[in-house]
């Protein structure tokens, strides 16, 4: 009877509710089934496999965090890492954005305090999906702001799962970017707040999340460029006023002291090109101020005269003074990253490094489709509507979006960037979409009520004769749009993005799936057969995993600050034996790592990456001997079969691979030492390793390791 009398009075408090309370109750109730679907979409990795920490930084990532976790933060700004880029070692506090490390170390602590008892590692593994959670309540309210909570309800549930975003945030995906693109949208908000309000409140909240996108990831240059060109284009078009006076002022002097905090950032927000155009704009803000309050208070005449005067003494006295600190140094040119983000071709041609990234090179139109389905036509409609009512907020979004379509076409990585807005700006289309058609539906509903009113209603609008049915069919038409996108993500997000890259998976023939666990089994071995003082040489893509994982000394890890070094690395690879064995004395390497995949058909080895070696290697004076068309036939082929060049076929990298492979079958009716990768049959299989031995061969031979050998012992 209790519970009967305690529902009977739930029930007739319902009614209560006024229909604002219920619209706002049923909005918080999307906008929480968003976000734990943000959260759940982003775990199957973790249902797929243990909870592991996926791809190659996180795995730094994770190591300093535990380090953090484990000595406090001073010993962490401190520590000087012995086991990285040896003989040379890293300052990690220095070198780092510690955002990341800093979210994770406070979290676990935070549990702990509340007697939660969880791994530090569990922390990394579900830190990316929380925030991803937190990504879709911000979406929203930047949307809200834009536009309305219809449209931020769509940009939500959109940004939950779309895959472009996933990419970067499903669980064990432990990088800087996981919680950097929660900060960037933060940022945002707050900014489209403080135009809108000219609050110093909104203003400084905005600096604290700038400052906090500064300490995660070193895609905040994209931030302070962008806003300022916000101020510009407010400026240009005769919308500037005191509230962008207010927001900019506070958001550009707190939010640069704030980042110079950042060991890692120091003095570059005012020494470096990158950040030169906010500063700029911080003082275009200040001369139009200025001018304003002239204009008010001088006449028109006398105020003419000195507006010129003033332009000119401004712009000379700028350029001149720009001039004098770029050619003495204190002003530092553009870096090559950012050269390469304006010109696509500059790093392939300048900096080889950075372009045998894979996540550096262009975006095929492919990709955008896998990664944005349905927001790669919703997005222009967004703009479009954006275009149509014009207000402070929906410029900045405007720009936001061009920009981010630009960079993302320029390098892959940055598909992250135009995520958030495709969503952003999608929401927006698909909402004033169905606003507009909706409302023709409400309109024929009421006209088949009587037929009266439908020909009165036909009588009032002949050039509209089939109103409710164009409004059936677009409103059909999104929504159809719209179930294809859940499956396409979904199936994008189990088939792409859910398998860490550490723990490999194939289906077979039969359906079944085989997983590959040869990563973690090297790694294993070489921590527990090896001396603690090793030094392990390998391609540079490795470098994080071996010393996480192994706990080994590694000589060149993913952070590529020295291209010298790598370039070292890279030409004892390229080179024969003997010239390799005088490298690797040089820098006393113990044992060598290497990624094989032709027994399996793992198309990401280092054969495969080796041309890479062969540029990197080339491009110091040290190794200019090395030139990248000794190894390719004279048909311009890189081939490893007989007709490869003999410069390949004996080569360091070449036989570290393939020792003894020549004596392996590998598929039915193919010889032995069929490449399955290269799709032929190897051209150098009988050899001996002379200055190596074989210490190690994974079950399914994608990681071989090797010993250096002593030298020679002569006698007296």
């Amino acid at each position: 009877m209790k519970n009967q009398d305690s529902a009977m009075k739930l029930v007739s408090f319902l009614p209560k509710i006024s229909y604002e309370r219920q619209t706002t109750l049923l909005k918080l109730l999307i906008l929480s089934i968003a976000a734990v679907l943000s959260f759940a979409t982003r775990l199957f990795s973790v249902l797929r496999f243990e909870s592991v920490i996926h791809e190659f930084d996180p795995y730094f990532n994770y190591r300093t965090t535990r380090f953090l976790t484990e000595e406090g933060f001073y010993e962490f700004h401190n520590w000087f890492d012995d086991r990285a880029w040896y003989p040379l070692g890293r300052i990690i506090g220095g070198t780092i954005y510690p955002g990341l490390m800093v979210t994770s170390a406070a979290l676990y602590h935070i549990m702990h305090f509340f007697h939660i008892t969880i791994e530090i590692r569990n922390v990394c593994v579900f830190l990316a999906p929380l925030f991803s959670s937190f990504t879709v309540i911000v979406t929203f309210l930047l949307t809200k702001e834009l536009k309305d909570a219809s449209a931020g309800l769509i940009a939500a549930s959109m940004i939950a799962i779309v895959p472009g975003y996933i990419s970067r945030s499903v669980a064990g995906s432990y990088d800087n970017e996981g919680i950097a693109i929660f900060c960037m949208l933060l940022t945002y908000y707050f900014w489209v707040k403080s135009v809108k309000t000219g609050s110093l409140f909104w203003s400084t909240l905005c600096s604290l999340a700038y400052f906090y996108m500064v300490s995660s990831w070193g895609g905040y240059v994209f931030l302070i460029n962008l806003i300022p060109m916000h101020v510009f284009a407010l400026i240009i078009t005769g919308r500037f006023s005191h509230r962008i006076y207010v927001a900019y002022s506070t958001v550009y002097c707190l939010g640069t002291i704030l980042s110079m905090q950042i060991s890692f950032v120091g003095f570059q927000p005012v020494q470096t090109s990158e950040h030169m155009a906010a500063l700029g704009i911080f003082g275009l803000c200040q001369i139009h101020a200025f001018v304003d309050y002239l204009r008010y208070r001088l006449s028109p005449a006398h105020f003419e005269v000195l507006f010129k005067s003033l332009v000119i003494i401004a712009a000379s006295l700028a350029a001149s003074v720009g001039a004098i600190l770029t050619v003495t140094g204190k002003v530092a040119p553009w870096t090559g990253r950012f050269y390469s983000l304006l010109d696509p071709s500059y790093a392939k041609n300048n900096i080889p490094i950075i372009a045998s990234v894979s996540e550096h090179q262009p975006t095929t139109w492919s990709s955008f489709y896998f990664d944005l389905q349905l927001l790669m036509f919703m997005f222009p409609v967004g703009l479009y509507y954006c275009f149509a009512k014009l207000t402070d907020a929906n410029i900045f979004i405007i720009i936001y979006g061009v920009t981010s379509i630009y960079f993302s076409g320029v390098m892959v990585r940055l598909m992250l960037v135009l995520a958030p807005v495709a969503c952003i700006l999608s929401g927006i289309g698909i909402s004033s979409v169905l606003i507009t058609y909706m409302k023709n539906l409400e309109i024929s509903s009421t006209q088949l009520s009587s037929k009266v009113s439908h020909r009165k209603a036909k009588q009032q609008d002949p050039s509209y004769p089939i109103k409710n049915e164009v409004a059936t069919f677009m409103v059909a038409l999104m929504t159809f749009f719209l179930v294809t996108y859940v499956f396409h993500c979904t199936w994008v997000t189990s088939e792409a993005y859910s398998s860490p890259s550490i723990v490999l998976s194939a289906k077979q023939n039969d359906g079944s799936r085989v997983i590959f666990d040869d990563f973690r089994e090297a790694y294993y071995w070489l921590k527990q057969n090896t001396p603690e003082d090793s030094k392990v040489m390998s391609w540079w893509d490795y470098g994080y995993q071996i010393t996480a994982m192994a706990n080994r000394t590694i000589l060149v890890d993913n952070n590529t600050w020295n291209n010298t070094h790598i370039s070292r690395v890279g030409q004892a690879m390229a080179s024969t034996e003997d010239k390799a064995y005088l490298i690797m004395r040089e820098l006393d390497v113990d044992y060598v790592l290497v990624i094989f995949g032709g027994l399996t058909g793992y198309a990401s080895d280092d054969i495969n990456k080796f041309l890479w070696m062969v540029r990197i290697g080339g491009s110091t004076d040290t190794g200019k001997h090395i030139k990248e068309h000794d190894y390719y036939t004279p048909a311009g082929e890189f081939r490893v079969d007989k007709e490869g060049s003999p410069t390949l076929l004996n080569c360091l990298m070449y036989k570290m691979c393939f020792y003894r492979f020549g004596e392996v079958y590998t598929e039915q009716g193919k010889p032995t030492g069929y490449d399955r990768v290269r799709n032929a049959e190897i051209g150098n299989k009988n050899f001996e390793l002379d200055v190596l031995e074989e210490a190690f061969t994974t079950e399914h031979w994608l990681v071989r390791i090797y010993k250096v050998k002593d030298l020679e012992n002569r006698g007296s």
